[in-house]
């Protein structure tokens, strides 16, 4: 038991928010907790702890966080919470518990949330609502989300207490039982998402919710089959002013019916088809009359999937209900062609978006005929296949309403010199349109003209009534001059070629917003600065690595790697010599004189491995170095003060020290031929110093009689 008690206790310590002990906002999402950490207090306001692996949620977990506003708990694996888990959270205002595994839902979690405006239920396993209202108890209640793949029932009572909400979303694919009256009581929702296949049941809905819904959204509806589409009659007695259809499917047979309906509506102003597809060609077989007196003013359609959409009609079938719509979107859905009869139809359009498609210089010359779109203010033909800027301006330079044009991502390439546009022109976009130079082409009636992203070098047009100029992201060397655009108040010229500009450039403009980069406006001192701050941090290298004795690691570095390809012992077999010997050249007297012939001639003689005599010509003298350490048992050092300054007598022992001393063997014998400062001894053979202060070493006498001694015990040392 104590130990079970030790092991949460040192679990709990693991899964502690490290941030929640310091800020009023603690995020602990995606670290791995299997349950609420400890530690929250008072002065927490946002807890976010998605996507963990929380599995239950205890009465206590969130007791002392009393002033939290927000509590994030989507994408983990809750099944169960204590009932009385959510007690002290009477601030609360946003509790999301999508994407769990909670079976059931209980009243009493929510009865003291009363300031709770945002709940977020959808993505769990439970299969309906209970018996009672979940939501009684909260009257600050403004977005609802409910429903999984499995959830089958609303009843009557589920939504009692709820009056007014701004959204409320019921993801229901498979809601098999709706009982009618269910969401009656509430007196309004701003907008209401309907995510369920079942016709029948989205009808029951929309029969509650007549008088109370201001936008109705469905989504992933079939609408393909006429006796089910015969079920949507009851959405013509809907109030709503906002009608959407997402991810549906509708057919040339079920649009007259719901086209029908749509002009039914009472109220209704906007209309949306939003990710749809239509089976069909547009050939409807009825005449859809329309209502006289509709309400409809803007429709929007976006990526409306119609497979062969290069045989679709000219829609003259609902060219009266088009007519009093004074704004159309029709975005990404593959349009090449507007029949001009349609555009001469459209008496009370002010705002055309016709973005991402197909429209070509021909294709928009008959779409903006004589007599089409006679009030337009707005037009977006931006992202299409228009290449003729001249032939642009041409097809819509009849258009005596027109103010804003937007044909950016097109490709214009070279401009002419001369083009017609509509006189009322206030807002032309060219930017992305691979336009090179500028010229009188663009119409002086001007007040804001964007050719950003574009390959411009200069620009000097004579614009008068120019007030904004957007430049970014071309190839600018100097400022437009001041005098052909004076009453310019913005222009914006990022990421140009921009070296300096004078005050004589902006002499006279009323200039207020001219956002230049420091690199823009200051390139030479910019440029200056950041080459004395990289010579400063090589310097600075230079330097540490210096202090710090880089060169010996980066030769230690090559030696080791140089040893690395090599076995760390030689086999038996290749042990040539008992000893491989280090010493100073002007220690070379004592050992080829003394020492060589003491130990060669002694009985056995012993084998030593001498640089002079026993190196192979011509190799690498690293590589003999090394290979010699290798090949002897032993390694012997005659240290003197002349062996601390030789070069490579400091190389043997580097490479000794790295690869030997570090194998915490025998395998060095030290022989001090004179005293030796400790001073003298470079301080990054630490482990050379450590040695020499916690080993005994041979110190040759000067002595006769000590000289004996000396010999037998270097003989010994050499045969151990």
């Amino acid at each position: 038991m104590v130990l079970a008690v030790s092991l949460s206790g040192e679990q709990e310590m693991k899964q502690t928010c490290p941030s929640c002990d310091t800020t009023e906002i603690c995020n602990c999402s995606s670290m791995g907790l299997d349950f609420i950490p400890p530690g929250l207090t008072a002065k927490t306001t946002v807890l976010n702890l998605a996507h963990n692996r929380i599995k239950h949620i205890q009465s206590q977990d969130l007791w002392q966080a009393v002033n939290l506003r927000a509590l994030l708990l989507q994408s983990n694996k809750i099944s169960s919470i204590d009932e009385d888990s959510f007690r002290s959270l009477g601030k609360l205002e946003l509790l999301d518990l999508s994407n769990n595994s909670l079976a059931h839902l209980s009243p009493v979690w929510f009865g003291h949330l009363f300031s709770l405006q945002h709940l977020y239920l959808q993505g769990n396993s439970y299969r309906d609502l209970g018996r009672s209202s979940l939501f009684s108890n909260l009257r600050n209640l403004s977005s609802l989300h409910l429903g999984n793949p499995g959830f089958s029932t609303i009843r009557q009572g589920n939504f009692e207490g709820v009056v007014l909400l701004d959204q409320l979303w019921i993801d229901g694919g498979n809601l098999s039982q709706y009982e009618p009256g269910s969401l009656e009581l509430i007196r309004k929702i701003n907008h209401m998402i309907i995510n369920i296949k079942s016709i029948s049941i989205v009808s029951a809905i929309v029969r509650d919710l007549l008088h109370s819904v201001a936008w109705l959204e469905v989504r992933k509806l079939d609408l393909s089959e006429l006796d089910e589409t015969q079920l949507l009659r009851v959405m013509s007695n809907c109030f709503a002013n906002k009608l959407s259809f997402k991810e549906s499917l509708i057919t040339d047979a079920t649009v007259p019916d719901i086209v029908s309906v749509i002009a039914d509506m009472p109220k209704l102003e906007e209309v949306e088809l939003i990710d749809c597809r239509l089976l069909g060609t547009g050939r409807w077989k009825m005449q859809i009359h329309v209502n006289q007196s509709q309400t409809i003013k803007v429709m929007t359609i976006e990526k409306l999937s119609i497979e062969q959409f290069y045989l679709f009609t000219d829609l003259q079938n609902v060219q009266g209900l088009l007519s009093l719509l004074t704004k159309i979107t029709v975005q990404n859905t593959k349009v090449f062609l507007v029949p001009c009869r349609l555009s001469q139809h459209l008496r009370s359009l002010e705002y055309l978006d016709l973005s991402s498609n197909l429209l070509g210089d021909q294709s928009l010359k008959h779409s903006a005929c004589q007599g089409g779109w006679p009030i337009l203010q707005t037009l977006n033909l931006s992202q299409n296949s228009l290449s003729d800027l001249e032939m642009t301006g041409k097809s819509l330079s009849h258009l005596r309403h027109l103010i804003l044009l937007d044909i950016s991502q097109n490709n214009f390439g070279d401009i002419p010199d001369v083009c017609k546009w509509p006189k009322t022109l206030k807002y032309l976009n060219l930017s992305r349109t691979q336009i090179r130079k500028v010229t009188t082409c663009i119409p002086p009636t001007l007040e804001v003209l964007d050719v950003s992203a574009n390959n411009l070098k200069e620009f000097g047009l004579q614009l008068p009534f120019l007030k904004e100029l957007y430049l970014t992201r071309n190839q600018l060397k100097t400022l437009p001059d001041a005098a052909p655009i004076p009453n310019l108040v913005a222009m914006s010229v990022r990421s140009n070629k921009l070296n300096s500009f004078s005050k004589e450039e902006l002499e006279g403009a009323q200039v207020g917003a001219v956002h230049l980069s420091l690199m823009e406006c200051h390139r030479s001192l910019v440029v200056s600065l950041i080459c004395s701050l990289l010579f400063l941090v090589i310097l600075s290298l230079v330097a540490v690595g210096y202090k710090c004795h880089a060169v010996w690691y980066l030769r230690m570095t090559w030696a080791w790697l140089q040893a690395k390809r090599k076995p760390r012992r030689a086999p038996p077999k290749d042990l040539c010599y008992d000893a491989f010997v280090s010493y100073s050249e002007n220690d070379s007297d004592w050992v080829e004189n003394i020492m060589v012939q003491e130990l060669e001639q002694a009985c056995p003689p012993f084998r030593l491995c001498l640089h002079k005599r026993d190196f192979v010509p011509g190799k690498w003298i690293v590589d003999n170095i090394i290979d010699s350490i290798e090949k002897s048992h032993k390694t012997l050092f005659v240290l003197s003060e002349h062996f601390v300054q030789s070069e490579w007598c400091r190389y043997e022992l580097d490479f000794s020290h790295f690869r030997l001393f570090d194998e915490n063997n025998d395998a060095v014998i030290l022989i001090l031929l004179e005293p030796i400062q400790s001073q003298a001894i470079p301080k990054r053979f630490c482990k050379l110093r450590k040695i020499m202060n916690t080993k005994t070493y041979l110190e040759w006498p000067s002595g006769e009689e000590q000289q004996e001694m000396f010999w037998e015990n270097l003989k010994g040392a050499l045969k151990m």
